[in-house]
């Protein structure tokens, strides 16, 4: 069976990424020409937007990247500039679809970060806005949805007829730690019990010990749409004296997670490593500035599959995992209709690289002695 010609849909919100997306593909298939499909998003003052394609699409397998937390698009709007929020990412997404008319093979939508991943399950007379939002994606005609370390991986079954690809980062960012870092004794820790299975995914890759703090939460207030946190309780091996990453698929405000560094640090850890998958600093960097300074935590380690300010992407504290190369694999994997276990990286892998570091580090020790 031939395969169908790739195309690259890359939304403004997505460029540097897709751009790096499009040289792995062209070095992995030993091609020189683009897959990058020639496109404009249009968008008017008053907020309404539209898209044209300008090539032929009939029957290619076709891949929207789109970046839907980016909020440093922007454009204007009633003459103030105005930054782009998700819903409106969500919405170019759509109107891409609709300007394939219909011709393309295969339409595959790949949002790294899931829109409205957080919004996955009801609570009372709540919007279920994740499951309905892949719905909608399912209705106009897509025919794969690839995204990575979704909140809850569950809300797939708002359409099951649908494949829902769900790849999480783990190796690539154990790669880049293992190479910069040196780490001993370590033990990962889950900041609540919902990042508890990726926590204990971590530590089955590094061969190492969990722990995890329970969140008590004050139940008779509301701030901010949550709960309050009253106290985090800490469930585990004896950290002190270790090294500790805390592991979560998102950092938000960052409140909570750097509340858990901090009494780590009081518990007696030595080096604090903060790892996610998403970084999205909704309140700005100033609180993790502050908390680097104080010596809560040693380094974070996110991804580029969504927006960083240049501003956090120059800070010493932050390293940016680049995860270009294995987007390119998946998505080449898939357009050749390969087997998708071929991605999967086993924990050898991972457990070799650590033990040549050490290797190393003992050897350079023995040198300079």
């Amino acid at each position: 069976m031939n395969n169908q010609e790739l195309k690259l849909l890359v939304m403004p919100n997505c460029k540097e990424l897709g751009e790096k997306v499009d040289k792995e593909l062209q070095r992995i298939n030993k091609r020189e020409e683009s897959y990058l499909l020639d496109f404009t998003p249009d968008r008017f003052s008053n907020g309404e937007g539209k898209v044209r394609i300008h090539e032929n699409i009939n029957n290619v397998d076709l891949y929207i990247l789109s970046d839907i937390g980016n909020y440093g698009i922007t454009y204007p709007y009633h003459g103030t500039e105005h930054s782009m929020s998700p819903d409106e990412h969500f919405q170019d997404i759509k109107r891409s679809i609709a300007a394939t008319s219909g011709h393309a093979g295969k339409i595959n939508v790949v949002m790294p970060l899931l829109y409205q991943s957080r919004q996955d399950k009801r609570k009372g007379h709540e919007s279920l806005d994740c499951a309905i939002a892949l719905q909608e994606l399912e209705t106009i005609g897509v025919t794969n949805i690839i995204t990575f370390d979704a909140h809850n991986s569950s809300v797939c079954n708002a359409i099951p007829r649908l494949p829902f690809e769900n790849f999480y980062p783990t190796h690539r960012i154990l790669e880049e730690l293992i190479d910069d870092e040196s780490i001993k004794d370590l033990l990962v820790i889950a900041p609540d019990m919902g990042a508890m299975e990726r926590a204990r995914y971590f530590a089955e890759m590094l061969e190492v010990d969990v722990g995890v703090f329970y969140k008590r939460r004050d139940l008779s207030k509301v701030v901010n749409g949550k709960n309050p946190i009253v106290e985090h309780m800490y469930m585990g091996a004896d950290p002190k004296g270790k090294d500790v990453i805390i592991v979560d698929d998102m950092i938000a405000s960052g409140g909570s997670i750097l509340e858990v560094a901090e009494n780590l640090r009081e518990r007696g850890v030595e080096k604090i490593f903060l790892i996610a998958t998403f970084s999205l600093f909704t309140e700005g960097p100033n609180r993790f500035i502050e908390a680097y300074q104080n010596g809560i935590f040693t380094r974070i380690y996110s991804t580029n599959l969504t927006y960083v300010p240049e501003e956090i992407k120059n800070q010493e504290w932050y390293q940016e995992v680049d995860c270009s190369k294995y987007l390119a694999l998946i998505i080449n994997t898939y357009n050749k209709k390969e087997d998708p276990s071929s991605l999967l990286v086993p924990k050898k892998q991972i457990f070799n690289k650590i033990k040549k570091k050490k290797e190393e580090e003992e050897k350079q020790i023995q040198f300079n002695i």
